[in-house]
């Protein structure tokens, strides 16, 4: 069938992926609420069209924190890439540089940070990261990362506990055998996620800072009380998230508290925003509303899911198109 829009590769992505890999990238806590509310908020926003405004020839390039970028979309950190295609990371790594954009890889890749970085030399990507209880595990993921040409820290706020996946839990989510979390090699003996540190405070961003000079961005803010606090401490972006709906159900959708925290932070950083981005005319409204760039998250993993690399590349194309377009008729 003719793939033309992000739903398209979505039906694709659930009727053909294995249904335990489907429901881990599907998840949101609890009762998924906050998860389809990412989607539904974007719906009730309205443009103001104008009229007879030149738009024969537009310009739809961006830079973050100065690196130029082909249009303001980028991918955001997901985990487990080779659940939804052989290849993983590699595949989301090659799409990402051909398109010009920025891909933030997951501390949970399937694939090393070494692997990612070979897989698409010179291209723009940051690294997420988690913080552990063992800081040895974080600060070494922060030196590779940043010896390997990483350009940015994005610091994983919202996850102090993982949140309640019903599916995954009635499933008995783990990775498959052949998988593995690859940065993570040998840094543990048991499972992950049950090491992640909930001591963490707003004192670490001075840890983190004393770790490195990539720039830090903080992922997971949703209030001004927040974004004024990653101002305070010298952070150089923020992305409004809230992990997906995957993490603490009930809270805002993104695109509905994204304008809070820009007027917040009164343009002293960038800030950015994922969550429920389906169509170009979504990325158009986030950056009417402040945003600097979007992120997207599942969407990409549906692409890799129809056709790897290829198959992501389709699915940032149309984003890309839908954005101009929606730029054009909007005037």
């Amino acid at each position: 069938m003719a793939m033309v829009c992000l739903s398209d590769f979505e039906a694709y992505a659930k009727k053909y992926l294995p249904k335990i890999a489907w429901d881990f990238f599907a998840a949101g806590a609890d009762d998924c609420s906050t998860r389809d509310e990412n989607i539904l908020a974007y719906e009730r926003i309205r443009f103001r069209p104008r009229i007879l405004r030149d738009v024969s020839v537009m310009d739809i390039r961006t830079k973050l924190l100065g690196t130029e970028i082909s249009f303001p979309v980028g991918i955001a950190p997901t985990g487990f890439h080779q659940l939804a295609w052989p290849d993983g990371e590699k595949s989301t790594a090659r799409a990402a540089k051909a398109m010009d954009i920025c891909y933030i890889a997951s501390t949970y890749s399937t694939c090393t940070l070494e692997e990612i970085s070979t897989a698409a030399p010179g291209g723009f990507r940051w690294f997420q990261l988690y913080t552990y209880r063992n800081r040895a595990v974080s600060q070494r993921l922060v030196q590779r990362a940043e010896a390997l040409g990483f350009q940015g820290l994005v610091l994983t706020a919202d996850l102090p506990y993982t949140g309640k996946r019903r599916d995954d839990v009635r499933n008995g989510f783990r990775l498959p055998p052949h998988m593995k979390l690859k940065n993570l090699e040998g840094a543990f003996e048991v499972c992950t996620m049950s090491l992640l540190d909930p001591s963490v405070t707003w004192n670490d961003i001075y840890w983190l800072r004393s770790l490195t000079h990539l720039p830090i961005i903080i992922k997971g803010i949703l209030t001004k009380e927040d974004a004024e606090l990653a101002v305070r401490h010298g952070v150089q972006g923020i992305v409004v998230s809230n992990h997906g709906g995957r993490q603490l159900d009930g809270g805002p959708a993104t695109i509905d508290a994204l304008a809070e925290v820009v007027e917040a932070v009164q343009g002293r950083v960038e800030v950015y925003v994922d969550g429920g981005i389906r169509k170009g005319s979504d990325v158009l409204k986030a950056l009417a509303l402040g945003a600097k760039c979007v992120f997207v998250g599942r969407p990409a993993l549906w692409g890799l899911a129809y056709k790897g690399e290829e198959g992501l590349q389709d699915v940032l194309r149309i984003l890309q198109d839908e954005f101009r377009l929606s730029m054009a008729l909007a005037g």
